[in-house]
């Protein structure tokens, strides 16, 4: 995982402040996504069979993302395709809590559907965050 620069790095500009902001396509959020979901399909077996409790994989997903987001600014599938998510507001890690929230808004489907200019779905939203390219 990649270290996250220090929010309070004087060169650091925060999305929420760089009008040149581009997010990453929808390809990379999605490949990342898909990423996760299969490994978290693969440690739901660990304790319950994915397939007849449906609810396992979708928790592993919600404390996936509380803990890396909050920790690291990055799921393992994020990593791979090599994209982040930070404070909307001054581009540092957002912490377990948001990550979190925005984990169980993810697991609604419906927020993170409906976007904004800058691809921020409801859960970006909600949370504070914004997925960036590393």
């Amino acid at each position: 995982m990649t270290a996250v620069t220090n929010p309070r790095d004087p060169h650091l500009v925060p999305p929420a402040a760089d009008p040149s902001f581009t997010p990453p396509s929808i390809g990379r959020r999605f490949g990342a996504l898909i990423i996760d979901w299969v490994l978290c399909l693969l440690a739901a077996r660990i304790f319950a069979n994915p397939v007849s409790d449906g609810w396992a994989p979708v928790l592993v997903l919600v404390l996936e993302y509380g803990f890396f987001l909050g920790l690291f600014a990055q799921t393992p599938g994020m990593y791979i395709t090599r994209i982040r998510c930070v404070s909307w507001f001054d581009g540092g890690r957002i912490g377990v809590f948001r990550g979190l929230l925005r984990g169980l808004l993810l697991a609604l489907v419906v927020p993170a559907l409906i976007m904004d200019a800058h691809r921020r779905g409801l859960h970006d939203r909600a949370s504070g965050s914004v997925v960036t390219s590393v």
